[in-house]
């Protein structure tokens, strides 16, 4: 079945979020308790650099590094850009500057905010200091922000510290996400489009004469563009599957579950999808099924038992 209008390619915002969870080593340890304390650890390399933020190898020699000092909370400018439209999650929530501090005793220098009222307050070399968060728990987000500084004041602590704290920070969780624009292409929108009809289509090959479901506008083996539609299914095999006995969070699927690929009617290509009106020890390879859509669902929301024999091992096992 062939198309002779080409549907609106779509676009959509997509957020990809999960929590990222790390232990940390001693030298990472003692940095973020050192944070909370108030306090920022440098570590030293052989060749008498102190390098903040600390590593745990020197990225020249690779030598193991242990050796931890404490710098200043106050420091120098290196370089700077300012943000004038902060983002979710960045330390400041109105425009502020990116700078990269050099504390007074490290060789190396620190990422963070500056607060300042505009770029022109801003400029290499400028004196700064740490301002730290009113709450703090053991993270690099103790430093609510780098502020102007042009006082004296006591001498700052330096010199060896032993990187022992009370209730040391032994791990971290921080919360991964990305935000982005989304667009499918010609061939995946018209796939979409399909499903809103209740139909799938996939691409053929002209080469090898593969019919490839979802369709991705080019053979991924001849490496030919592909623009012949063909309506395929709606019934399938299940070529393999797997047993889902962890829930998922904002999914409301009880477990345990199958997951499989389905060859549908007509594809060179298994797609994925859930299994249902069947009990998930009795789910098995050939399995034919047919899709069950939801009422103003855009794609199936599970396949089922069709009700037919099983399929022959050797009529899909080039798509196992």
């Amino acid at each position: 079945m062939a198309s002779a209008t080409s549907p609106e390619v779509l676009r959509a915002p997509l957020v990809v979020e999960f929590p990222f969870t790390r232990s940390l080593g001693p030298v990472q340890s003692a940095f973020l308790t050192g944070l909370r304390e108030r306090t920022v650890l440098g570590v030293r390399t052989v060749d008498g650099r102190t390098l903040v933020p600390p590593v745990e190898y020197d990225p020249v020699t690779a030598d193991e590094l242990r050796d931890l000092t404490e710098v200043a909370t106050t420091g120098t400018v290196t370089t700077w850009a300012w943000n004038h439209e902060p983002r979710r999650g960045q330390p400041l929530d109105t425009p502020f500057a990116w700078v990269l501090v050099k504390l007074d005793g490290a060789d190396t220098a620190l990422l963070h905010a500056l607060d300042a009222p505009g770029p022109e307050a801003v400029r290499t070399g400028m004196r700064v200091r740490i301002r730290w968060a009113a709450e703090r728990v053991g993270a690099i987000t103790d430093i609510a922000c780098f502020e102007a500084y042009e006082g004296v004041g006591e001498p700052p602590r330096t010199g060896p510290h032993s990187g022992e704290f009370e209730e040391p920070v032994t791990g971290i969780v921080a919360a991964a996400r990305l935000d982005y624009t989304y667009s499918p292409g010609r061939a995946q929108s018209a796939y979409i489009h399909a499903l809103s009809e209740r139909k799938t289509v996939g691409e053929r090959c002209p080469s090898c004469r593969k019919v490839y479901v979802p369709p991705r506008g080019a053979c991924p083996t001849c490496g030919v563009a592909t623009v012949e539609r063909v309506e395929v299914g709606p019934r399938g095999t299940v070529t393999t599957y797997c047993i889902v006995n962890i829930k998922a969070k904002n999914l409301d699927i009880e477990v345990p579950y199958v997951y499989a690929h389905i060859a549908l009617d007509g594809a060179d290509l298994a797609l994925h999808a859930r299994i249902a009106g069947i009990p998930y020890d009795e789910v098995r390879m050939g399995l034919r099924v047919e899709p069950v859509w939801t009422e103003g669902g855009g794609y199936p929301d599970h396949y089922r038992p069709a009700g037919e024999p099983d399929a022959d091992y050797d009529t899909y096992k080039e798509l196992v």
